[in-house]
Parts: structure tokens; sequence; C-alpha cells
């Protein structure tokens, strides 16, 4: 969990600080400028050599930056297997074909971690192999039973086959070993959704709403939250909601774009039905704010 916490604390300072050298340069030529003694002097004056020291900072923690994206690429390779990383961009491309024999490389070199597994299922998921991301999700439980992403990796094949019970249960497996991720509360809620099951659905989505999470789920889970208060009559917390759902609205492109890699699935049309909605929901809002 350190770790985990460690690297992106030492990315902010290395940005910050590679910021703060921009600032001191910038300044620093602002004042030997517009400076008269720095007109009239010869040599370096403090104000240029404050601007030096300030360009020198910002270079050597782009360097490091680069440097240590570099170590955690070549790193990544080594943990996961050569084709992980080739991989990983053919999924987001939703070239789903092309990523499974470069997976299933990744683990013939003895690569098998639970990231690993968990692309793969998603790739056969989505390829339409859904025997082999259903025995590849029932592996990752067996070999890694106290890493949470097992269970998401098992959720995620339950919930292609719109298996939507059973893929809330094994995320609640993986909440119980990673209690604080909200992402995780808000796939529960969404399973639980489509199972019909809004009631608990809603209390997951609270779960979730009390971390800070990224956009593509913040949408989707303060417009149910919305949807929730409104019919429970909570009119002030509704308006809270949909007031959230709306700063977080640039995240439903990110379903928009998974919509056509999920087409004949009962996942897919459940999926593209919310998505529907809440860009209904956006659109109704929108002409309130206009009238």
């Amino acid at each position: 969990m350190m770790r985990r916490l460690f690297r992106p604390f030492l990315l902010f300072i290395t940005l910050l600080l590679a910021f703060g050298g921009v600032i001191l340069f910038a300044g620093g030529l602002a004042v030997a400028f517009f400076s008269e003694r720095g007109a009239d002097s010869e040599g370096l004056t403090p104000p240029v050599q404050v601007a030096l020291v300030g360009l020198c900072l910002s270079v050597v923690m782009v360097a490091l930056w680069f440097v240590g994206v570099g170590w955690l690429l070549a790193r990544q390779s080594r943990r996961q297997g050569s084709g992980y990383g080739d991989a990983y961009r053919l999924i987001e491309a939703f070239r789903f074909g092309e990523a499974i024999p470069l997976l299933e490389r990744s683990i013939k070199e003895g690569k098998e971690t639970s990231e690993v597994l968990m692309l793969l299922t998603s790739a056969y998921a989505y390829a339409g192999q859904l025997g082999k991301a259903q025995a590849t999700a029932d592996r990752a439980v067996r070999l890694f039973p106290e890493d949470p992403g097992s269970y998401i990796t098992l959720a995620n094949g339950y919930r292609m086959q719109a298996m939507y019970e059973e893929a809330g249960k094994a995320l609640m497996k993986a909440a119980e070993l990673e209690p604080d991720q909200p992402v995780i509360w808000a796939e529960i809620g969404f399973v639980q959704h489509f199972a019909g099951d809004d009631e608990r659905a809603a209390e997951s989505f609270k779960r979730a709403a009390l971390y800070a999470m990224p956009a593509m789920y913040g949408v989707r889970v303060y417009y149910h939250l919305a949807q929730f208060y409104q019919k429970s009559g909570d009119a002030e917390q509704a308006v809270k909601a949909a007031a959230r759902m709306m700063s977080a609205r640039d995240g439903l492109d990110a379903w928009k774009s998974s919509l056509g890699a999920l087409e004949g699935t009962a996942y897919g049309q459940a999926l593209r039905y919310e998505v529907n909605a809440i860009q209904q929901a956006l659109t109704e809002a929108d002409s309130a704010n206009l009238g």
C-alpha cells in the first residue's frame, strides 16, 4: 500500500519542483530585465543566477521524470512479460484479437500475474471467447486468492455473461480485501443495479461517494444517487448528486467509446441504455440551467 502511495507522491514532487524551476527561471529573468542595476552590472547578477538555478532545476527534474518512467516501463515489462505493454495498448484500441496472443506469450514466459490474467480475461470476453474468459478468471482467483484484482477479474468474466449477482459476490470479496477503493464500490453498485437490486446499489454508491473517484465512475455513481434521492423524496441530496454528476460529465465519453466493443451482448445493451439515460439527464440539466 505504501508503495502505491509513494510513487504518485514522488511523481507529484518531481513535477512540482520542475514547475518551481520554471517559475524561478522566468522570475529571475524578469527581475534582471527590469532592474536598472542588472542593466548596468557586468557578469552574472543575482537575478540571473537565480534564473539559471531555476533552469537547471527544471532540466534535472524533467530528466529524472523521464528516467523514472523508463524504469517503471522496463520493470513492468520484466514483471508482466514482454507483450504486456503492447497488449494493454491494443485492448485500449479495442483490438482484442491481437492482444490475446501477446498476453498468452507473457504467461508462457512465466509472467502469470493477476494483471496479465485480468487483461487476458477481458480480451477473451470482448472477443466472444466466454469459456476461456471464465477459465482464466477462475485461475486468477486460484493463484492469487489474497489479491483483490483477482476477484475483479472474476467479476469481469461474470459481468460479460450478464451474471450480475455472481459478479457482485466476487466484487464484494475484492472490497473485503481493499475496503477503501471507490472504484470497487462503484462497480458493485453497477452490477447490483443491473441485477435489479437498486436499494443495495444505492448503499454501494454512497460508499463509493465517500472518496474521490475518476470522472468515468463519478458520472454514473452520481447519476444513480440523484435518481435514488429523487425517488426517496430527498430533494437536497438529489440536487447535490446531480451537480456532482454534471461536474464529472466528461467521464461519460469513456463508456460511450466502449459500447461498440460490447455490441450484441446483454451487458452491452444494459450499459447502452444506462449511458443514454445519463446523457438525457445531462441534456435536461443543461436546458434547465439555460432556462
